[in-house]
């Protein structure tokens, strides 16, 4: 019909799998994924509670990932949340996890970036190539701010983190550092923003 415009608003668009290369895929967070992530969480336990720090360790695992990836799904649907496994698609193999979520610290932030891989998939590129996707994806339709918080006596993550603003050009925001509790020990969090969609 002539005259009406239909508006799609980007910011809320669900969360879709995109193709990083042959030897990555990240698929939306789902409920199906539960066993490979609990075997994958529990393999690199306790250095997956970095990325993770609301999970306890001292109640059931596997209903806290159930609960974690339902809500993943169904805000993933809903484009409120944007959370993906990585998967290696050559051995369909869950290898991470990486995701935006709306807890930010810096008022300049329009959502947090939070990832993790594997322990025997570190070191191979795959939280760099994960990071560049999701970041591009985000950007696509309109520009927002990124908050990347990371421990720094996390050495792995520090050059992670710096690689990733250092190529989007991201700056540090210490107004959104936070002591955050993981296994039960308060760490100052350094906060950096990354803008993108410009």
């Amino acid at each position: 019909m002539p005259g009406i415009v239909l508006e799609y608003d980007m910011s809320r668009r669900p969360t879709v799998s995109i193709r990083v290369d042959e030897r990555l895929v990240l698929r939306p967070a789902a409920v199906k994924s539960l066993e490979d992530l609990t075997e994958a969480f529990l393999e690199t336990w306790p250095e997956v509670s970095r990325a993770m720090p609301w999970i306890n360790p001292d109640k059931d695992v596997e209903e806290q990932l159930f609960d974690f990836l339902e809500e993943a799904e169904r805000m993933g649907r809903a484009g409120l949340l944007h959370h993906w496994v990585m998967i290696d698609p050559r051995s369909d193999r869950l290898i991470g996890l990486i995701g935006f979520d709306r807890v930010t610290r810096s008022d300049r932030s329009d959502w947090n970036l939070g990832y993790w891989v594997r322990s025997l998939d570190q070191r191979q590129g795959i939280a760099k190539r994960s990071i560049d996707a999701v970041l591009k994806w985000i950007g696509e339709g309109s520009q927002k701010v990124i908050e990347v918080k990371v421990d720094p006596n996390n050495k792995a993550g520090l050059t992670t983190v710096r690689r990733a603003l250092r190529d989007w050009g991201g700056v540090r925001a210490p107004e959104g550092d936070a002591s955050i509790t993981v296994a039960g020990l308060r760490t100052m969090h350094h906060c950096h923003l990354i803008e993108v969609g410009m």
